[in-house]
C-alpha cells in the first residue's frame, strides 16, 4: 500500500497546481490510491459553518440531498471536523456508537474514515473514504489522507 500511497500524494498536489482544481477527478484518485470505492469531499463554508458537498464518488443518489450540507459534529465528516481529527470505522454498517448517521448505513460501506482539511489548524472541509468490506486503516494511511487534506486546504486558503 505503500507505493499507492506515495503515488496518491504526489498525483494529488500535482493536480493541486492547476490554476482551477478538478476537485471530482482529485476524490477519485485519492479513492483510487487508497484502494476504496466511495468517497466525498466537503468544503467548509466559513459564514455559515456548514460543510457542502463539493465533490462524491459511489454515493446512491437518494442520499445525496442528506450528505450536501452537513453541520459541524454531526455524522462522521461533521465530528472529523468538530474534532480536528480523523474519525473512522472498521464496519460502518455495524456501528452502535452514534457517530455514523442511520443514512450511512444506505452506502453499503464498511471500512471508512473521514479526516478534517486542516491548515495551521483552521479548518478548510472533509475528506472521507471507504471500503465495501470491514476494514482498519493504518496510521501511515490516516496521515497521508490528512496530509493531503493540508494540501488541499493549501489551495482553498488562498481563494
Amino acid at each position: 500500500m505503500e507505493h499507492k500511497e506515495g503515488l496518491t500524494l504526489a498525483t494529488v498536489l500535482e493536480k493541486l497546481k492547476q490554476p482551477e482544481p478538478n476537485w471530482q477527478q482529485l476524490l477519485e484518485d485519492i479513492i483510487s490510491g487508497f484502494d476504496c470505492t466511495t468517497g466525498t469531499i466537503h468544503f467548509l463554508d466559513q459564514d455559515t459553518s456548514l460543510l457542502q458537498l463539493q465533490a462524491h464518488k459511489g454515493i446512491p443518489p437518494f442520499l445525496i440531498p442528506k450528505l450536501s450540507t452537513i453541520p459541524i459534529g454531526k455524522g462522521m465528516a461533521g465530528i472529523a471536523a468538530e474534532r480536528k481529527e480523523a474519525v473512522e470505522m472498521c464496519n460502518l454498517q455495524t456501528d452502535s456508537s452514534g457517530v455514523a448517521r442511520p443514512a450511512a448505513k444506505e452506502t453499503k460501506v464498511e471500512g471508512s474514515i473521514a479526516a478534517p482539511m486542516l491548515l495551521d489548524g483552521k479548518l478548510y472541509g472533509t475528506l472521507g473514504i471507504a471500503k465495501p468490506v470491514p476494514y482498519d486503516f493504518t496510521e501511515e494511511e490516516r496521515n497521508g489522507l490528512l496530509k493531503i487534506g493540508e494540501e488541499m486546504s493549501r489551495v482553498l486558503a488562498t481563494r
